[in-house]
């Protein structure tokens, strides 16, 4: 009698079509996910303006407006560069590069909005986070399945 080893073809057959759904989706969710942590920076860094606006505020008893000057918003991180904005006057600045664009806009004695855009995944819509002195940071406009 003879003894069969390894495996048929049709059993080789069905383990790549297992790898292969499988491969179908991981992939696109580990594209989303990666997008998502480099999305992640401007929330946090949204939420540093505030605290820096604050801090201004408690100084010199007013808001200020500011904005970086970051060209385009997209893929690739920027340096920023805040030596010439009014966000060094707020001494804030990110830590290393950046891939979004931030500004503090409607100054008044009372209330300020800051704002963070980006466009992480380059398709030309920017997700764009805000918050106020009343407001803790929100999705204001983009993707809505970013978290």
């Amino acid at each position: 009698m003879r003894q069969n080893k390894g495996f048929s073809l049709v059993e080789l057959m069905i383990v790549v079509a297992i790898i292969g759904i499988l491969a179908a989706i991981a992939i696109p969710n580990f594209t989303k996910m990666q997008l998502k942590s480099k999305r992640a920076e401007v929330p946090g860094n949204v939420d540093a303006i505030k605290t820096a606006e604050m801090a201004y505020d408690a100084a010199y008893d007013a808001f200020i407006d500011a904005a970086d000057n970051p060209g385009t918003v997209g893929k690739t991180p920027q340096a920023f560069d805040n030596t010439a904005t009014d966000f060094k006057r707020l001494s804030w600045q990110p830590d290393g590069e950046v891939r979004g664009s931030y500004s503090v806009t409607g100054s008044s004695n009372t209330d300020f909005t800051a704002n963070g855009y980006c466009d992480v995944d380059g398709d030309g819509t920017s997700v764009h986070y805000s918050n106020t002195l009343s407001t803790n940071t929100t999705l204001a406009a983009g993707e809505e399945d970013v978290y």
